[in-house]
């Protein structure tokens, strides 16, 4: 991959507590090969501690994907750790934040569902590398940065060294060692077996709350409840809530959640207008749609990984008793965790729109590989990755496989964290991670 040229590099600056933060837009083409014609905004927030001007910049790529990158209100955490030795920047993954932010709205002037799959098929993570790129040859020639990746940018920075390792001086990654030629099935039966688990060790935590829940879903199939935007909650969609079980927090968020659902309104039972709220809040992917129409994309490598995902967590849960749609009366209650459905397309006002596309890229066979196992064998970036044997996303055996075939790679193998480990001990993972790198 060669590195793009930024076209129109415009930054402006500010003042944040003893740093420098400045605001960088930059336009790239939409395609690299030129195939669809057009351009988008790249943004990135890069802050600079006070006597630290000249420090190595390190770039940051959030999870999702869809998920733009932090704002953080305050500076702290990994971030504070960060800014110790590196200027930090703070990359909006195009299609997210303020670069050429992506959905209903602004897709419906791309054209018809065809138009938007092809649109969308350039927002995956190789496009994500190509901004980087463009975004780092911009600020600083041809000197390499550090990277660091949480969760999906981890995956992004697998990519990264895959295509264009002549940019990095280092790599980090938290939760987010993909599978290297892992299909979309191998990876959702592992997050379904994860996630089994991951209900077992609620309900045991928690012994009312699968009765509870249970109750729950059975009244959402007898009896019509709108959410706060005015569709109906479905006892599946309901299910779904499950995704906070891979966090450090989420047993208690699900459970207060649960706590007390019901009352009674004229003699009949309903859920209380604050579970509806809650739920709604959780379950609407207004502020992300992004994540929802790339999320299965984001494992399809065409032949290398048996071709369309065609709504792969849709068809692997009917393999899981538990989780199946269908489930026989008795079976054990399962929140779902980090899966999309095509029915969501239906029930989700924010996702109906783009209904047509999400289903036309679930089909495709032909989009290209992110990651060259070759490249990552040859590796010569420094790479250390924390990899957590519990975590309900990114499944451990895959992370492992491909710690052993990138070359060089180190880990940090434990159990101390869920997902979300650099967002509830940042500071301690990077200390940790950096000195692994630099052993």
């Amino acid at each position: 991959m060669v590195p793009v040229p930024a076209t129109g590099l415009a930054t402006e600056s500010h003042r944040v507590d003893g740093h420098d933060v400045h605001e960088h837009v930059l336009t790239v083409p939409l395609d690299r090969t030129g195939a669809e014609p057009g351009a988008v905004e790249v943004f990135a927030r890069e802050y600079v501690r006070d006597g630290r001007e000249r420090a190595p910049r390190l770039v940051f790529f959030q999870g999702g994907p869809g998920n733009p990158a932090p704002r953080p209100d305050v500076v702290g955490g990994w971030l504070d750790r960060a800014l110790e030795e590196f200027r930090v920047v703070l990359l909006d993954q195009r299609g997210t934040g303020r670069s050429t932010p992506l959905d209903a709205q602004s897709l419906g002037e791309v054209g018809g569902a065809a138009a938007q799959a092809r649109y969308l098929a350039h927002f995956r993570a190789d496009s994500v590398v190509a901004d980087a790129e463009a975004l780092r040859g911009a600020l600083q020639d041809d000197e390499p940065w550090w990277a660091l990746g949480q969760s999906y940018g981890g995956f992004v920075i697998t990519c990264y060294l895959s295509q264009a390792p002549h940019g990095l001086a280092g790599a980090l990654v938290t939760a987010g060692l993909p599978g290297l030629r892992s299909s979309a099935d191998e990876v959702y039966r592992l997050t379904y077996a994860q996630t089994a688990v991951r209900n077992e060790e609620f309900f045991a935590r928690y012994p009312r709350d699968e009765a509870v829940a249970r109750a729950v879903a059975q009244h959402l199939d007898d009896t019509e409840e709108l959410l706060p935007t005015g569709e109906r909650l479905s006892s599946a969609r309901f299910r779904t809530l499950g995704i906070a079980l891979g966090q450090q927090s989420g047993f208690d968020a699900l459970h207060f959640v649960l706590e007390d659902p019901f009352t009674t309104v004229r003699g009949e039972r309903r859920l209380r207008r604050r579970f509806l709220l809650e739920a709604g809040r959780r379950l609407s992917f207004a502020a992300h749609p992004l994540y929802a129409v790339l999320h299965e994309s984001i494992y399809a490598q065409g032949a290398a990984t048996g071709g369309a995902t065609a709504w792969s967590a849709h068809r692997v849960r009917e393999e899981f008793a538990g989780f199946s749609l269908d489930a026989p009366a008795g079976a054990p209650f399962r929140f779902t965790g980090e899966h999309v459905y095509p029915w969501q397309f239906e029930q989700d006002p924010a996702l109906v729109p783009l209904r047509g596309a999400a289903d036309l890229l679930a089909r495709r066979a032909d989009l290209p590989a992110l990651y060259d196992p070759d490249a990552l064998a040859r590796n010569a970036v420094p790479l250390t990755a924390a990899v957590y044997v519990d975590d309900m996303f990114v499944p451990y055996a895959l992370s492992a496989r491909t710690a052993r075939e990138v070359r060089g790679a180190r880990t940090l193998v434990t159990n101390a964290y869920q997902h979300d480990g650099l967002r509830m001990d940042g500071r301690r993972l990077l200390d940790q991670l950096l000195d692994v790198v630099r052993r």
